[in-house]
């Protein structure tokens, strides 16, 4: 039986809310999560880019225009989702960012305050709002995208680094308070993938951020939600902790063979 066929009705009628839906992984794992029959619930500030999503996807979607970084946003927008959407089975932290290389003495305090509201308390905001109604319900999963800069610290990536490594602690601790109870909860981190991630670091500078992935393959969006996808398909009594994943490519963040 191939992983596909395995799949098969475990997803079917469930509740999947991603965050950071409009583009790169975010936009995958809509795409992966919906053929398989999920009903996919879509977060994004970008309101327009997750419509024209949802026109191609095969199950039903409803999107909604949220910045995770506005706690007060968070609350109204999750709290008034309409019948048929508000007992989320998966949620999917994904929306996430980063911004410059810059050394800290150097750094520039609005590039550090949308990292760290966007990567750590963008999730705590939205996760403090949904697992309560999961542990109500008695199940639930909680997939968070980390990065391989949650394991390592580069030069330039201060900061960055900094904010993924709290999301691996926030996951690792998510995990302990939520013990003894039937929630699940997973990590995904990824090296390098080409997607819109460089064009934001490098603030629009599109020729700046080609040159990261010169001369190697890099993971592509669906080579992460794929990954995603195993973890939530797993049978109700396994729990896949932390998954880290690369191109064949690359070794550590510095370290990268290219042709």
């Amino acid at each position: 039986m191939s992983l596909s066929q395995g799949m098969i009705g475990v997803l079917k009628d469930k509740i999947v809310f991603v965050t950071g839906a409009s583009s790169g992984i975010g936009a995958a794992c809509a795409e992966a999560f919906s053929g398989q029959g999920a009903k996919i619930l879509m977060a994004a500030r970008r309101i327009e880019r997750l419509e024209t999503l949802a026109k191609r996807l095969p199950t039903k979607c409803h999107c909604v225009q949220l910045d995770v970084t506005n706690h007060e946003q968070v609350q109204e927008v999750i709290r008034s989702l309409p019948s048929g959407w508000q007992e989320i089975d998966i949620l999917l932290n994904n929306a996430g960012l980063s911004r410059g290389l810059d050394r800290l003495h150097e750094g520039k305090r609005q590039d550090w305050e949308e990292m760290i509201d966007t990567n750590v308390k963008g999730l705590l905001y939205i996760t403090r709002v949904v697992v309560p109604g999961m542990l109500t319900r008695g199940g639930g999963h909680i997939i968070n995208i980390g990065s391989t800069a949650g394991h390592e610290v580069y030069p330039g990536g201060n900061v960055y680094c900094a904010t993924k490594h709290a999301v691996r602690a926030l996951t690792q601790g998510l995990k302990m308070d939520l013990l003894g109870t039937p929630l699940r909860v997973s990590l995904v981190d990824p090296g390098l993938v080409e997607t819109e991630f460089s064009v934001v670091r490098f603030h629009g500078d599109t020729e700046r951020a080609r040159a990261v992935y010169k001369g190697i393959q890099p993971l592509t969006p669906r080579d992460v939600a794929e990954v995603v996808l195993f973890c939530a398909t797993r049978p109700p009594h396994v729990n896949i902790n932390d998954v880290i994943l690369m191109p064949i490519a690359q070794a550590s963040a510095t370290l990268v063979s290219r042709k």
